[in-house]
């Protein structure tokens, strides 16, 4: 491990010094960029819209996309140079579960931005397991133990309970599992022969597309759904349903979307990469800057219908630092999306194995995996020496701060602590099997799902 990451930090800083000395000849100016329809593909929009791309000598086309599979297969196809993608997606490319193919990503577009969101009904039902604060409102987070008498009882009528995430390798996914199975539920596992997802379950996951998640809760085929923003605080605006918890609630300041490339683009097209690099950095320092004082003109942009064309005001209450749970129920949330601080837009192997881990967790990969495979599988997609590259430019040119970058990281984020994790279990990047080993429900070292069951 220690060879390993010592040979891509001295590439990252060979890069970032090199790519210093010398302008940027692109090997391609012309580029067709995918995204879904959410507030976090924001880095897309402000660099389009602000000119960042130009500065770079980049023409690009911004296309919303219908679906995450549809995405990622245009990248893949090269209909798209790169896209806003789920963390997972490249992960799991890359290591061949789904589509195979070699996905890297030089820039995290994101941290925290998702909530889970319950049915009007639901949530009535869910109340009384919640505790009140003095002034009679509802104690946020809210644990899914709340939750799980209301399951027991569908359950035991025979009836299934059904709720939905947007892909099966979206943090939404391994979010609404992590809360699930925090408050004693079973989100179900995955096989090589069954892959839904939902052996063993007491909540049945299904894929819905964002935009779609709030109608389809309102006609009662899910009964709630983990997705991102604007489609929580849509559910509350048309008064169907009531989010019960952020992602910042439940790993405060966890990572979120990334931006991928094939490793054929980037190897092909060192200097686009760069250049596309810079830009994506110079938007979230701008999303983020002077205590998110741009962030009205970021959702006004956000509100157009090529971006992702729901309500300023629904746009807005995330964005601009508050969230709405019931209506009327508006709290603080300045942290709600993060685009640039914290070192949000560095690429962390450790994020990258937290998402393994979690794939692992609940069968997605099938046997137990040593520690340095988890070291390398990071390595091999997340592309901090570009990102740094990047970086290094944009301070030399004045348009960014040296102090805002983490050159020296190993890159590993510091031990995730035990109070900032709704189920109290610290997590540690340089540890996955010990992490996964960990987690009272979920798969342990040694364990294979094989016809429906848990063996070893």
């Amino acid at each position: 491990m220690k060879n390993t990451l010592a040979m891509l930090l001295a590439t990252s800083s060979l890069l970032a010094t090199s790519a210093a000395a010398q302008s940027l000849d692109l090997e391609k100016e012309d580029l067709t960029l995918g995204f879904i329809k959410l507030t976090d593909m924001a880095p897309l929009a402000v660099a389009y819209e602000l000119g960042y791309f130009e500065d770079e000598g980049l023409f690009v086309t911004l296309e919303a996309q219908a679906n995450w599979k549809v995405l990622l297969d245009g990248v893949i196809s090269g209909e798209l140079d790169g896209a806003h993608m789920l963390a997972g997606q490249p992960l799991a490319a890359t290591i061949g579960y789904g589509t195979e193919a070699h996905i890297v990503t030089p820039f995290s577009m994101d941290l925290n931005g998702n909530a889970i969101t319950v049915s009007n009904e639901i949530w009535e039902e869910m109340r009384p397991n919640v505790p009140l604060m003095e002034d009679g409102r509802p104690q946020h987070p809210i644990s899914a133990s709340a939750l799980a008498p209301v399951v027991e009882d569908y359950l035991d009528r025979g009836e299934p309970f059904n709720m939905g995430m947007v892909f099966p390798v979206s943090t939404h996914n391994y979010e609404i599992r992590y809360w699930l199975a925090a408050g004693g539920l079973e989100p179900g596992y995955y096989s090589e022969q069954d892959i839904s997802g939902q052996i063993g379950a007491d909540v049945l996951l299904s894929v819905t597309p964002p935009p779609q998640m709030p109608s389809t809760m309102e006609a009662g085929t899910i009964f709630g759904y983990a997705v991102g923003e604007p489609w929580n605080q849509q559910a509350v605006f048309k008064n169907i349903g009531v989010p019960v918890i952020t992602d910042y609630d439940m790993w405060n300041n966890n990572p979120e979307k990334v931006f991928g490339i094939t490793a054929e683009f980037a190897e092909e097209n060192p200097n686009t990469t760069l250049a596309l690099t810079k830009a994506l950095i110079r938007a979230a320092i701008w999303l983020d800057e002077n205590d998110n004082a741009n962030r009205p003109q970021a959702v006004e942009i956000l509100s157009r219908s090529e971006y992702v064309g729901a309500d300023f005001e629904v746009i807005a209450n995330s964005m601009t630092g508050f969230f709405e749970f019931e209506k009327g129920d508006v709290r603080p949330a300045p942290d709600f999306n993060v685009f640039f601080r914290y070192n949000a837009t560095y690429p962390f192997y450790s994020d990258a194995i937290w998402y393994l881990t979690q794939m692992r967790r609940w069968g997605q990969i099938t046997e137990t995996m040593s520690d340095e495979w988890y070291f390398e599988t990071a390595a091999d997609v997340y592309r901090p020496d570009i990102y740094l590259g990047a970086a290094r430019l944009l301070v030399d040119e004045g348009l960014a701060d040296e102090v805002d970058f983490p050159w020296d990281s190993d890159g590993f984020k510091a031990p995730t602590p035990a109070a900032d994790i709704i189920d109290g279990i610290p997590f540690d990047g340089h540890a996955p099997n010990a992490y996964v080993d960990s987690l009272p429900i979920g798969l342990k070292s040694g364990q294979i799902v094989i016809e429906g069951e848990i063996q070893g």
